[in-house]
């Protein structure tokens, strides 16, 4: 008997240890949420009747919180290619969901939902229907909207400027830019005064660079007894672009009508910042990495960031031994975009052999 003590021993904690591995596999790479995929302050008002399904209720708010990160992470113009995606499918999107609020006041049930989808499955959805999801990076961008009518050179700015006094009145919660809108300074009006005649050219920087912002939109609308022209210039990560845009039927005295137009240029806008930030997803780079499998704090570290990376399409743990731990990464972008990604983040990387090194 004595005599099998020793192997019995070492065959348990094989089994052990296996079971370990199968489990840690299994779980480790699903533990870390990404927050660009959770979608919370989901407010539903529902009329509390004899027919009431919470049920339907759960669905709505997993519709709403669906439609506000498709229209987080995709460009307008993608989204009607996902307009006939039913409720069932939305469902199995979901990764997780918890009801933060409830409560039942005067025949109404009120509740705010926190909604997370599943990561994969939602890019899954999208390569499906060709759409290039991008990464919703959020940016201040000072705005600086001119009005001319007439051709007259004579332009309105700021408190005499419905377009300067409308433009943060409707945000959507979706919206990634904050827009910046200029101080009433006597020293800017006189530079644009200045300037008017040749308003299109001129590079506003003098005005610019009392903001401390790198990305800044220059918007001139010049009105018309015809229609209003609209001359916009972006200036997104030291990259500049000229859209120009025509509205008929506008009145400056209408503020639906200036609503509207502000509407759909903050929506281009969202578009060609999103575009910078476009992720394409044909790019699947596979990169092998390596940490040491005792260093719990650091797997840890490196799994949250690997899930908040948005060009990561997955990881998983490819080996396991008590030294080290080998991970699989497909990455939708180049290795030295990776490296930036990692280092920035306080990570060290040993790139010297084939299998990558995290410290």
């Amino acid at each position: 008997m004595f005599f099998y003590k020793e192997p019995y021993k070492l065959i348990f904690h094989y089994i052990f240890f296996l079971c370990f591995i199968i489990i840690f596999i299994q779980f480790s790479t699903a533990v870390h949420s990404n927050e660009v995929y959770k979608i919370d302050e989901i407010e539903i008002s529902e009329k509390f009747e004899q027919n009431f399904n919470k049920n339907k209720i759960i669905n709505k708010a997993f519709g709403i919180a669906f439609s506000e990160l498709i229209s987080k992470i995709t460009l307008s113009t993608d989204r009607d290619k996902l307009n006939k995606i039913k409720s069932s499918e939305i469902k199995n999107l979901v990764e997780y969901f918890a009801v933060t609020d409830e409560k039942f006041i005067n025949n109404l049930y009120e509740a705010d939902f926190e909604v997370e989808f599943n990561k994969r499955s939602i890019i899954n959805l999208l390569e499906k229907n060709n759409i290039f999801p991008s990464i919703p990076n959020k940016k201040d961008m000072l705005i600086m909207p001119i009005y001319i009518k007439n051709n007259q050179y004579n332009a309105s700015l700021y408190s005499e400027n419905n377009f300067y006094l409308q433009w943060n009145e409707n945000n959507e919660k979706y919206n990634l830019i904050s827009y910046i809108l200029p101080n009433e300074d006597i020293e800017d009006i006189r530079l644009i005064i200045e300037n008017i005649d040749e308003i299109e050219n001129y590079n506003f920087e003098p005005i610019v660079e009392k903001y401390n912002l790198n990305n800044f939109i220059i918007v001139v609308f010049y009105e018309n007894e015809i229609e209003l022209n609209v001359l916009s210039k972006l200036h997104f990560n030291k990259s500049h672009k000229i859209l120009n845009y025509k509205f008929n039927n506008f009145n400056i005295d209408n503020l639906n009508s200036v609503k509207n137009v502000i509407k759909k240029l903050k929506n281009t806008y969202e578009d060609e910042w999103k575009k910078i930030n476009q992720i394409n997803s044909s790019i699947n780079l596979t990169l092998t990495l390596s940490l040491d499998s005792k260093n719990y704090k650091l797997i840890n570290n490196f799994e949250k960031k690997l899930s908040n990376l948005d060009l990561v399409a997955k990881f998983s743990i490819n080996k396991f031994s008590n030294e080290k731990i080998i991970y699989k990464i497909v990455y939708n972008n180049s290795p030295n975009k990776f490296i930036e990604e990692i280092t920035s983040s306080g990570f060290n990387i040993d790139t010297s052999s084939t299998i990558w090194k995290i410290k």
